[in-house]
């Protein structure tokens, strides 16, 4: 299920609300495209604006650890039999989250990191859909990707690489709609909309219960 498609439309659409909630709500700040955030790190940084600078540069490390931190619970736990590594991640980051809506416009900066470390750990934990890998927290790979194998079912016409085309042009659209639905969300009722996308993850995790239970009634 970690890797089945409904799975990933909510992994998705969560990634895209998290990234529209920070950069909306969180002094425009990206959570999750850090590309963007490298961008404008470096114009403040070369113009001497060195406050400005670090509010692009904290999140940029937080998602760096939030990698380390998904690869050593995999390490650690990825023999458990109660409850699966990757929902034990999910579950950290709803948490988070949770915390996250509660915290003032005050500590926008502290929310930012909080958001780009949770969703570092998604997209470690989550990489493939159906075997093809992917990214539910971002869209410059799978636009690639996509691109890529729809020009090669045009050169060949083998049907794989249609299905694997339409799978990564899913994924952009509902990471699209989730964005879009964050950023409306975001400016009309403010901070405590970061809600949703925890409970976009939950159906995640409960998706993965359900094949657990699925197995055991076999």
């Amino acid at each position: 299920m970690s890797e089945a498609f409904i799975n990933s439309i909510f992994l998705a659409m969560s990634g895209g609300f998290q990234d529209a909630y920070t950069y909306f709500t969180r002094d425009k700040v990206f959570s999750n495209a850090q590309t963007g955030n490298v961008v404008l790190m470096s114009q403040h940084f070369m113009m001497g604006e060195w406050k400005d600078g670090m509010k692009y540069l904290l999140p940029l490390l937080a998602f760096a650890f939030g990698v380390l931190a998904a690869e050593r619970i995999q390490a650690q736990f990825r023999f458990a039999r109660r409850l699966h590594w990757r929902q034990g991640i999910l579950l950290l980051e709803i948490a988070i989250l949770l915390i996250v809506g509660f915290l003032p416009q005050t500590l926008n900066m502290t929310a930012t990191i909080l958001v780009s470390f949770s969703c570092a750990m998604q997209v470690q934990a989550f990489r493939k859909v159906d075997g093809y890998s992917y990214a539910s927290t971002m869209c410059i790979g799978n636009l690639r990707s996509g691109t890529a194998s729809l020009s090669m079912y045009f050169r060949e016409r083998r049907p794989e690489f249609l299905k694997q085309a339409l799978y990564y042009f899913g994924i952009i659209l509902f990471f699209a709609l989730g964005a879009g639905a964050g950023g409306n969300l975001s400016v009309r009722y403010g901070v405590h909309v970061i809600w949703v996308s925890g409970g976009l993850l939950m159906v995640s995790v409960l998706l993965m219960f359900l094949e657990k239970l699925r197995a055991w009634n076999r």
